[in-house]
């Protein structure tokens, strides 16, 4: 009886999110059809641009219980309509999402291409506005970029159709407001403390098991730093902190954590566990080597503490 009034709830759940999504496709259609008459009636000159303004005052005493029709908003709904009009591969993403997080993406973003990936990353990560605006202003579509085009020599390149955008090769935490310098603990407590935006910058698929998890081989404890598990990959990840350059010598430390979760921790349906170490800073070169024969999935990045230099991020994509 218990399991089929769960069932029943999970049914509603999702008739109700099924109806919202419904909503919000039925409003963004809306405005993309007002922006398409503001935008033809200013292209023919039978408007001018004062009669958009009027026509806000009218439509909000027509209909004083509807929202969203200021005459800033009028103007957003043709620059929206303006927008995609020509690009059909993208008009249908903009009604799977928000209108402010639609604002968001062709206010803020100069190309195509980056509309269209935050479009999908909007739509897939379920993006609130706060969430998508400190993405864009994280630079993460430069990033993804930028770290897809590396020839990396860790696992992210020899598993590339599974790892695809799932890891980053530097992670931006801007909002810890950490002092310089700072030790790998209080790195730690504050990733903790900051675990909605510490999940949002590593994705919503990851899922938080613990921090300083205990691994017990033979007569000794060891932990690791942060334990994560995948949804998409289907497997434990873990991430050790290191407050200073990489060493080769971590490598050994997590191929070591590795081994332990894949043998006394994973399930049986599970994929081996990924190894992450997290670094402030470190050199391509030493990377290399260390990893040129490493056999377990494990990769290194950097952190960064403050927001990157999106023009500088740019000018390396161009590059490119």
């Amino acid at each position: 009886m218990n399991h089929d009034f769960i069932e029943i709830i999970s049914i509603i759940k999702e008739s109700r999110t099924n109806a919202l999504r419904s909503v919000n496709a039925e409003l963004i259609q809306l405005y993309w059809r007002l922006g398409e008459y503001i935008a033809i009636k200013l292209e023919k000159a039978e408007w001018g641009s004062s009669v958009v303004s009027q026509l806000s005052v009218h439509i909000q005493k027509s209909l004083p219980n509807w929202k969203g029709f200021s005459n800033k908003n009028l103007w957003r709904m043709k620059q929206f309509f303006e927008t995609y009009r020509h690009h059909s591969k993208l008009s249908p993403l903009v009604r799977e999402i928000s209108w402010s997080n639609n604002v968001l993406i062709f206010s803020r973003c100069s190309t195509y291409d980056e509309k269209e990936f935050y479009l999908h990353r909007a739509y897939s990560e379920n993006y609130s506005k706060r969430e998508l605006d400190r993405q864009i202003s994280a630079s993460l579509y430069e990033r993804t970029r930028l770290s897809s085009s590396r020839n990396k020599p860790n696992f992210v390149s020899r598993h590339q159709n599974e790892t695809n955008d799932k890891f980053k090769d530097t992670y931006i935490f801007e909002f810890l407001n950490l002092p310089e310098p700072h030790s790998e603990k209080d790195l730690q407590r504050a990733l903790v403390k900051e675990m909605s935006n510490f999940l949002l910058e590593l994705g919503k698929e990851f899922l938080f098991v613990g921090q300083e998890y205990k691994l017990q081989i033979g007569n000794s404890d060891f932990y690791i730093d942060l334990l994560f598990f995948h949804r998409g990959l289907q497997c434990l990840v873990a991430i050790e902190l290191k407050a200073d350059k990489f060493r080769p010598e971590h490598l050994g430390q997590i191929n070591f954590y590795l081994e332990a979760l894949d043998r006394d921790v994973k399930n049986s349906n599970e994929k081996p566990s990924i190894g992450v170490l997290l670094c402030k800073d470190q050199d391509n070169e030493v990377v290399e080597y260390a990893l040129s024969r490493s056999l377990s999935p494990t990769m290194i990045a950097e952190y960064k503490t403050q927001l990157p230099d999106k023009q500088l991020l740019i000018k390396k994509l161009k590059e490119l």
